[in-house]
C-alpha cells in the first residue's frame, strides 16, 4: 500500500502574516495562481485534479482575520472548540463539516493507494484535520498536530493495516 502524502501550498501573503484564508483564493507570494493548484505544478505533481473537499475551512465572519484579532473580539476563542461565526461572503463552516469533507476524500483516495502513492496539495487546517481522520480521531484531535509550514510534507501510511504518521512538517 502507497503512502498518502500530503503537501501544504506554499507560502502566501496571508500564511506569512497568520490571517485566515479560508475561501479566499489568496495566490501564491510569487505567482498569480491559486497557491493550492500553482504548489502542485511547482511540485512537478502530474494528473492534478481540484477536489472541492480539500478546500480549506469556511472561517466564516473570521475569515482575513488573525488568531490573535479573532481573541481580542472573543477573549479564549479557540478554532477546534469554538468555532467559527457566520460571515457575510463566507457562511462558515464547523469543525464536523470539514472532517465530513476530509473523510469523503480518504474513501475516495483508499483505492488509488492500493496502486501506489498518492500525493495531495491541502491547506493547513484541512491538513491536521485530515490527518487525524486517517488515524481513526475525532477531528478536535487536530489540535494535537503542529500547523504544517507552508510547503512542506507530511506522510500518512500504514503498518499492518494499522495507521499512522510516517513523517510531519518536513521542509
Amino acid at each position: 500500500m502507497g503512502e498518502l502524502i500530503v503537501i501544504r501550498h506554499g507560502q502566501t501573503e496571508w500564511s506569512l502574516s497568520g490571517q485566515h484564508a479560508g475561501r479566499t483564493d489568496i495566490p501564491l507570494i510569487s505567482s498569480p495562481l491559486s497557491r493550492a493548484m500553482r504548489t502542485a505544478e511547482l511540485a512537478g505533481l502530474a494528473g492534478v485534479r481540484p477536489d472541492p473537499d480539500l478546500m480549506e475551512w469556511d472561517y466564516g465572519g473570521y475569515e482575513g482575520l488573525t488568531a490573535a484579532q479573532i481573541q481580542e473580539m472573543r477573549p479564549g476563542w479557540d478554532l477546534w472548540r469554538d468555532g467559527v461565526i457566520p460571515g457575510d461572503d463566507h457562511p462558515g463552516e464547523q469543525l464536523q463539516q470539514v472532517a465530513a469533507r476530509t473523510d469523503v476524500v480518504l474513501d475516495r483516495m483508499r483505492p488509488l493507494l492500493d496502486e501506489g502513492d498518492v500525493a495531495v496539495v491541502a491547506h493547513g487546517h484541512l491538513a491536521r484535520v485530515l490527518t487525524v481522520r486517517w488515524l481513526g480521531l475525532d477531528a478536535s484531535a487536530s489540535r494535537l498536530l503542529g500547523h504544517p509550514h507552508p510547503g512542506t510534507l507530511s506522510f500518512l501510511a500504514t503498518e499492518d493495516g494499522q495507521p499512522f504518521i510516517a513523517a510531519w512538517n518536513v521542509p
